[in-house]
């Protein structure tokens, strides 16, 4: 039997939805893993749900993610937001945002995983992000568009804000589409939208953020206010002023160019919370992407970056590009199928097409549908797949030896030609299926060698343009 990929992009199970994750490295008993902490789509017609699960991986693998449960339910009977932990001592602390982000509590544990118990409510609001300094003080930042972000020193109770050192305003906000008003402290610059999360990084202390773009951003395809992005600005200090940012990641899949540098995103776009995590000497951007047809079913992505220093002192986070060893530009990194896989997908396993970071050209809006009954082995399929629509996956591990088929699976009924392209969505073909419409899975020969890693697309090509198709797995051989 062949095993399907595990811990791809994203790197939960298929059928788990756990966006807005906040990565932190703990050791545990003697055992050093990440752990994420995020809000939990179960509801299915809204966002998040009534509780928080952990997932963990140890350092040295982040392909090998493990669920430790429930580690927080919610105490006010209400839908719980973006959450952050933190350890201080022996004790984690989980600061869960009950009421839909409208009431802060901070609950403890001795385990990473809790259970969290004991919730003690704050004055922090919306989207709260901790940082444990160097020195053992504390500093917790939170907001969102509609109203300011705030940045304050907590008290050691870790719930308690010290009286003095509440900063309004710490980053210039974007405007909110819910409450377009303008209070004075819109700024184009900063856009700061929502998802604190202050990191220290090289001694810098940056806020990670969600950006709202206003204006258009073409090399990315963006043409309208978009929020899908992580960005950063940095301070010599935990309350600012912040400068020298930049954007850490984009989930709106792989960007075509044109001949004149235009961007087209072949990947919808939607909110984005996250932030970045050193591991094992590697740094690591944690983000999430949108399935199914709403922002309901979002799920965990990763992907490595780069971080560094400039002469100037200026930290450059995401694609960074060098000039003679020095870094002068950064930009946001790619979007992959791969993940941690970082040399690419075993292209020998049973990949689902829910996998897939580049999905382009269908009448119909192709999409993930989401799944979640709990079977590892599940695959979420993409759904309204139109002639003419192109799948992509970056990117596959081929290996030394060239595959002789490829072997695909559709949902039934499909009465179409599959080429499979390598490199590009419009690249070399190197195997053909055709379906008759009687079977669901069909195998190929791949007609020209393919060896070590590749980005490899699936194009539909059917003689009905408005007849709609499923692709649920392929695998070579």
């Amino acid at each position: 039997m062949k095993e399907f990929i595990k811990g791809a992009n994203p790197y939960m199970p298929l059928w788990e939805h756990v966006p807005d994750g906040e990565p932190r490295v703990f050791e545990h008993n003697g055992e050093k893993r990440v752990y994420v902490y995020g809000s939990h789509d179960i509801e299915k017609d809204k966002y998040c749900g009534r509780n928080y699960v952990v997932w963990s991986a140890p350092v040295n693998d982040l392909t090998n993610w493990k669920c430790h449960g429930v580690s927080y339910e919610t105490h006010y009977d209400s839908i719980l937001y973006a959450p952050d932990v933190v350890k201080k001592g022996d004790t984690y602390y989980l600061y869960a945002a009950e009421r839909c982000g409208s009431l802060v509590v901070v609950a403890s544990s001795k385990t990473p995983w809790g259970p969290f118990e004991n919730p003690v409510e704050t004055k922090l609001g919306f989207d709260p992000g901790v940082l444990v300094d160097d020195d053992g003080k504390v500093y917790a930042y939170w907001g969102g568009c509609a109203a300011p972000c705030y940045i304050a020193e907590l008290e050691d109770d870790m719930a308690t804000i010290k009286e003095g050192t509440l900063v309004e305003n710490p980053l210039g906000h974007s405007t909110c589409p819910w409450d377009p008003k303008d209070d004075g402290h819109i700024s184009l610059v900063d856009a700061f939208f929502e998802a604190s999360s202050p990191r220290k990084v090289m001694g810098k202390y940056v806020y990670i953020y969600s950006k709202r773009y206003e204006i258009p951003v073409p090399e990315l395809g963006v043409f309208e206010p978009c929020n899908g992005f992580l960005s950063y600005r940095q301070s010599d200090s935990p309350f600012g002023p912040f400068r020298d940012g930049g954007d850490i990641s984009f989930n709106g899949g792989e960007i075509l160019h044109d001949s004149e540098g235009l961007g087209t995103m072949t990947y919808r776009w939607g909110n984005n919370h996250g932030s970045i995590m050193e591991i094992e000497g590697k740094w690591y951007v944690f983000y999430h992407r949108q399935t199914g047809t709403d922002e309901y079913s979002r799920q965990a992505m990763l992907e490595p970056v780069d971080v560094a220093m400039g002469g100037d002192g200026r930290l450059y986070i995401g694609d960074v590009k060098y000039l003679g060893g020095e870094p002068v530009s950064s930009k946001p990194v790619e979007m992959t199928s791969q993940g941690a896989h970082i040399n690419g997908l075993d292209a020998r396993k049973w990949i689902s097409a829910g996998y897939a970071c580049h999905l382009f050209g269908s009448r119909h809006y192709a999409n993930i549908k989401p799944v979640y009954d709990k079977n590892d082995d599940i695959s979420a399929p993409i759904v309204n797949i139109t002639s003419g629509t192109t799948v992509g996956f970056r990117y596959l591990q081929f290996g030394a030896a060239s595959p002789k088929q490829v072997t695909i699976v559709l949902g039934k009924g499909s009465e179409l030609k599959v080429n499979v392209r390598i490199d590009s969505y419009k690249g070399c073909v190197i195997a053909s299926a055709d379906f008759a419409g009687g079977e669901s899975e069909v195998s190929a020969p791949v007609t020209a060698g393919v060896i070590g890693k590749h980005a490899v697309y699936f194009e539909f090509v059917s003689e009905d343009p408005e007849a709609d198709h499923i692709f649920d797995r392929f695998t070579f051989d």
